[in-house]
């Protein structure tokens, strides 16, 4: 049932993806002779949480990549796309009904979505190792998948690093969306996917707004 917990917190749902992860990469690297070094990529907050145990477990460094959705005008929970903070934008196909807004409200939209995403790679970056994506496997983890936006919007913008390859991990995303993020990721790797779908916070026995500072404090204890 989809109100059913399938973890506990995101420190357990990391732990649970990491083993998945750290053996998708043994097993890749025995089948070829190239070994790309992996680099973790926490969609922060919530993601820092999930992505820690990850990268801790591949012994690779972690760092941030930030994308925030861009709300719709008139209902700031309804996403109508998605941005990185280095400007990678994705928009979500328009309905008939959205074609009738004014584009310059998308714009506003797009603008504050930016806005947001570049204040908190600011405050996070400075607990973030140097990092060089060219070549490495480029493993971007978040806490769950709702829409799956922001994934994409992030893989966009670690796409123009000239990784090896884009993976995208989460412990939980509809099963819908599955078929649709493989075209943005080299490989897609999701623990469950439950439905019906309503929310990501259903998943967790304990969800909680993970502040900057707790953000910090993962990225400083690698």
């Amino acid at each position: 049932m989809s109100n059913t917990p399938l973890f506990n917190d995101r420190t357990q749902a990391g732990e649970r993806l990491a083993e998945v992860v750290q053996s998708t990469l043994i097993k890749q690297a025995s089948e070829s002779e190239i070994k790309p070094v992996p680099i973790v990529y926490a969609l922060p907050r919530g993601g820092l949480e999930v992505a820690a145990p990850v990268a801790r477990v591949l012994d690779c460094p972690l760092t941030i990549l930030v994308s925030k959705k861009i709300s719709h005008p008139e209902n700031p929970e309804l996403a109508i796309g998605a941005v990185s903070a280095c400007g990678s934008v994705i928009w979500e196909q328009p309905r008939r009904s959205d074609q009738r807004h004014n584009w310059r409200s998308h714009i506003t939209a797009l603008d504050t979505a930016i806005n947001q995403a570049k204040s908190l790679e600011a405050q996070l970056s400075v607990a973030c190792p140097q990092v060089n994506a060219e070549g490495a496997i480029a493993i971007i983890v978040d806490d769950g998948i709702a829409t799956g936006m922001t994934m994409a919007a992030a893989a966009v913008a670690i796409r123009k690093l000239s990784p090896a390859e884009v993976w995208l991990c989460a412990p939980v995303a509809p099963l819908r969306l599955v078929p649709w993020l493989h075209q943005w990721g080299d490989r897609v790797i999701v623990l469950a996917t439950p439905e019906p779908f309503a929310s990501v916070s259903n998943f967790y026995q304990e969800f909680p707004q993970v502040e900057t500072t707790e953000a910090l404090t993962y990225l400083q204890c690698q």
